[in-house]
């Protein structure tokens, strides 16, 4: 079961020392995080970050993986300039603080976004990932939005979106094992009702042994138990994107 003093199981896990390769960049009202592969490319992937912001290095690291496999990637500040959440923060002040952090009222920057990506960018084949707070925001995204091609959904928070399994592009579902905010019944019901409901392909994905936030949170080099499954999820995440984009 969840820990009700942790509503959410974000600790920072590994914090990598890295910089980044890519660029900060406003668009229109949004700051936003920018990389792009060496040749010149239409496909771009939109990364959604997680409740510690859109500079944590960690998810930098993520959007540069994405362009060293031929990806524009783009991470926009989807808080808007509101304060992402710090370790240091009170967990019983959360509830509060994601009130005004909602990650299925992400339509109005996306769609900044998508125009930028097209008219800025050239991209015409669009994508969008995202990580526990991101990962709910690829959920909603592939519920409702048209123009975006595919979504992968990493330890998205299920109950945000429990009741609507009707998505409109094939979506990819990452999830640990041993995540203690995530239960495997919500996993399985959630398979349950997309089999019920979902006409366009999905995957659902569960990696053995691992915790919240794995594929982004937990270096390879000091947790060489997991760098199978590390390096698993990011190539399954790539092998999603390279098979619909």
């Amino acid at each position: 079961m969840a820990n009700e003093l942790r509503p959410c199981p974000c600790d920072i896990g590994d914090r990598f020392d890295y910089g980044g390769r890519g660029l900060e960049v406003q668009v229109e009202h949004i700051k936003a995080y920018v990389c792009k592969p060496p040749a010149c490319t239409d496909r771009a992937v939109i990364v959604i970050h997680d409740i510690f912001g859109w500079q944590l290095p960690n998810t930098r690291y993520m959007a540069d993986m994405l362009a060293t496999n031929g990806y524009i990637a783009i991470c926009p500040d989807f808080f808007v300039g509101q304060e992402a959440w710090k370790p240091s923060n009170d967990w019983a002040t959360f509830d509060d603080w994601l009130k005004t952090r909602n990650a299925g009222k992400t339509d109005k920057e996306v769609d900044v976004i998508l125009k930028y990506l097209r008219e800025q960018c050239g991209a015409k084949k669009i994508g969008v990932v995202g990580f526990c707070w991101g990962g709910a925001a690829v959920h909603h995204l592939m519920l409702k939005n048209p123009h975006l091609k595919t979504g992968v959904s990493l330890y998205g928070v299920i109950r945000f979106f429990d009741n609507r399994s009707s998505l409109l592009h094939p979506t990819f579902f990452i999830f640990a094992e041993k995540d203690d905010h995530i239960p495997l019944e919500q996993v399985t019901l959630l398979e349950q009702k997309l089999k019920e409901n979902c006409e366009v392909h999905y995957e659902v994905k569960i990696y053995p042994g691992q915790t919240h936030g794995f594929v982004h949170r937990k270096r390879e080099d000091i947790n060489p138990q997991d760098k199978p499954y590390i390096e698993e999820g990011r190539k399954d995440m790539i092998n999603w994107l390279n098979k619909y984009l």
